[in-house]
């Protein structure tokens, strides 16, 4: 029996939310299938791609068009709540909840559903990959990603950096927090939150950022020109010309001057003295340079990268002619909710199901019917109900049985609906009632 098989066999009930490294190393005891040996990404360990702290240090907080694209994502993706979904012959169905929820709802002291989901967004955003993980029956912690270190296991052979076997696994994550107590959590107690994952790794998620990184190399260096322009004056770059008779201590003290009167925004704009001397400006000013039109460029491929339009942003480029009409901001606002968080929402609801049990017959999914940014969409729906009822009610006049109705509307299948065998809006079997052929009253005389 290999190292997978003797940890996972744990009963459920001993959940303990992580393993100390010597406890886990004790069970391993002399088995040759040693997980803990750092490989290269597609070994027995998966590490996180780029820098954790870089990322947020020097995208996140020093770039407005990423903190913008990074809030966006976060705050709107946290909106949604968690619910169950069940699934009628193999259709999604009604949304309802049970207090095996509450794990989510309250996954740490003072946190709520919005916390958790905020915490897993910006996670999988500046590292890739969001993990959680279950402490307890009643408690989740996040984990900070640098600080772990996905472990890959196989059920019947080892786990080879060169030729990973078919049947490769999670078998859980390594967490080293620096100067802390280094644990293992095992795979059904971590929650894996990749919504794109890395196509050269098995678990690990790509962050949108990479794609991205010479686009904010290129608006770093703008926005430094753009200093340098104002703490030199404000002015074209010049070069200065001497007469040859002045001495080089002259020069010299005439460039101190220079610089002391005319350097920085402060100084700008006063009239330059000059006895012999002679300035010709060099270079380009901003109008010839058009940073603007550079800027917004970058800015627009840096949306791009985060699934947000620029529209919604309020970035130079998405509030010009007529992005802001209301049909075009409706429409990119559809966009977002269909193309960037729809996907979003589904990949947590999976990252976040296999720490809890679902009932019979359900899955964890995601709730967005209190989404305030969504709440136009609720005409649409209110739209479909209103055509569906139609076709119910046309389908159940022509004698259709009610529940084989609704049964086909939802699920799209007409397969399923089932005759009564009655006709008519009555619903009178043939030859019944009214079609007898009597023509005559209930006194036997003829209808008036």
């Amino acid at each position: 029996m290999n190292l997978l098989s003797r940890i996972t066999a744990r009963s459920p009930s001993t959940r303990s939310g992580g393993i100390p490294l010597n406890q886990l190393l004790g069970l391993i005891g002399s088995d040759p299938y040693t997980l803990l040996q750092t490989q290269a990404s597609w070994g027995t360990e998966e590490r996180m791609e780029t820098s954790f702290t870089a990322a947020a240090q020097h995208a996140m907080k020093q770039s407005g068009v990423v903190w913008a694209s990074l809030a966006v994502r976060a705050q709107l993706f946290s909106e949604a709540r968690l619910a169950w979904q069940s699934v009628t012959r193999g259709r999604p169905d009604r949304l309802f909840g049970t207090p095996a929820l509450g794990l989510f709802e309250r996954p740490w002291p003072r946190g709520t559903t919005r916390d958790l989901l905020i915490r897993m967004m910006l996670d999988a955003d500046l590292a890739g990959t969001g993990l959680v993980a279950r402490r307890g029956p009643d408690r989740l912690a996040r984990m900070r990603p640098d600080w772990c270190t996905l472990v890959l296991a196989s059920r019947d052979e080892p786990v080879d950096a060169a030729a990973p076997p078919l049947d490769a696994e999670l078998f859980g994550v390594i967490y080293e927090p620096p100067g802390g107590r280094v644990e293992v959590v095992l795979a059904d107690e971590v929650a894996v939150f990749a919504p794109m994952p890395d196509p050269i790794a098995w678990w690990r998620g790509s962050s949108w950022l990479i794609a991205i990184l010479r686009e904010l190399q290129a608006d770093s260096a703008a926005t430094e020109h753009r200093l340098a322009f104002f703490r030199n004056g404000a002015t074209p770059n010049m070069v200065i010309s001497f007469e040859p008779t002045m001495k080089m201590e002259q020069v010299r003290q005439f460039k101190e001057l220079l610089e002391s009167e005319h350097r920085s925004a402060v100084n700008a704009y006063k009239t330059l003295y000059l006895a012999g001397a002679k300035a010709t400006p060099v270079g380009s000013d901003f109008k010839a340079l058009d940073l603007r039109s550079i800027s917004g460029l970058s800015e627009t491929r840096v949306a791009a990268a985060a699934g947000v339009h620029p529209v919604i942003l309020g970035l130079s480029e998405g509030l010009q002619g007529s992005s802001l009409n209301a049909g075009n901001y409706s429409q990119v606002r559809r966009r977002l909710a269909d193309i960037t968080l729809a996907p979003l929402w589904s990949a947590a609801a999976s990252a976040l199901a296999p720490l809890v049990t679902p009932p019979a017959g359900a899955r964890l999914w995601y709730d967005v019917r209190d989404v305030p940014a969504l709440r136009e969409d609720r005409k649409d729906v209110a739209e479909i109900q209103f055509r569906q009822a139609q076709a119910m009610r046309s389908l159940v006049d022509g004698g259709f049985e009610p529940q084989s109705v609704i049964d086909a509307i939802e699920s799209e299948d007409m397969s399923l609906l089932r005759h009564t065998g009655n006709l008519s809006v009555q619903l009178q079997p043939p030859g019944s009632g009214a079609g007898d052929g009597s023509g005559s009253g209930d006194d036997g005389s003829d209808a008036a």
